[in-house]
């Protein structure tokens, strides 16, 4: 069984800064994932050629089951507002989880972004050499968990985005392990949490099955993307972070 995360930015390749389906699908094939967990997702969105990003990913992995989780309806950074459950939604960003084993029960957990504007490190493009930094309002974020009937037996696996202002993403990972530990386990979390290298570990006391560097993509220094796990699962065979033609993170994959 393979496990993925990857954080593919909208399927934007860089430096080029272009945005192709095909490149989309290349990338997720590669992956070759039982189970995939992607952030920053498209869906109707003009920049992205107006596809539903979670169903080009689900058809080049083959998946039998998926979900796509929106966190905000709109366009992110320009004109957008917080999903709401049953809320209708057309052009959406957020995240998405596939399988290509049977999925019994899906759960999504919705929370607010953190108020006011924070400080983003955006590193250096178009050859230049210095990191920029910006002052960004946070979005709301969400947590899609599946019930996946895998050949280990009933796991429960889940993806999550979450904010990147300090202290905010802190909550929001607790309440997303309170939210798990309601589920059945074994459990494993997968995504980009914004929280670099142990940190995650320390404030869960749930096991990391992989220790690499995942951003920049180009020349990674930090581990911002997670693969956790509570309960008894497998060993691990092998574990690993990838780089693509997409994305300014770097994926990370976890054979069972």
């Amino acid at each position: 069984m393979r496990l993925a995360t990857f954080n593919i930015l909208h399927g934007m390749a860089l430096p080029a800064g272009t945005v192709a389906v095909a490149e989309l699908r290349s990338a997720v094939s590669t992956l070759d994932a039982d189970v995939l967990g992607i952030q920053e997702v498209d869906r109707g969105q003009p920049r992205s050629s107006e596809v539903d990003q979670t169903a080009v990913a689900a058809a080049a992995m083959g998946a039998a089951d998926w979900r796509f989780a929106p966190a905000l309806t709109g366009t992110p950074g320009d004109d957008w507002c917080r999903v709401l459950d049953g809320m209708p939604t057309g052009r959406s960003y957020g995240i998405g989880l596939l399988s290509r084993y049977p999925v019994r029960s899906w759960h999504v957990l919705r929370m607010r972004g953190a108020p006011g504007r924070s400080p983003i490190v955006v590193p250096p493009m178009d050859g230049g050499r210095l990191p920029r930094v910006l002052l960004l309002p946070d979005e709301p974020r969400a947590l899609l968990a599946a019930e996946v009937d895998s050949p280990h037996g009933m796991i429960t696996i889940a993806t999550t985005h979450l904010s990147f202002t300090p202290g905010w993403n802190v909550w929001q990972l607790r309440r997303v392990v309170r939210a798990l530990r309601a589920l059945p386990g074994p459990r494993i979390l997968l995504g980009d949490l914004n929280l670099p290298g142990p940190v995650p570990r320390w404030l869960t006391g749930w096991r990391g099955l992989v220790g690499a560097p995942t951003y920049p993509a180009h020349e990674p220094k930090v581990q911002i993307d997670h693969v956790l796990a509570d309960g008894a699962l497998p060993p691990v065979r092998a574990a690993r972070a990838v780089t693509g033609i997409i994305s300014d993170h770097r994926a990370l994959i976890v054979d069972f």
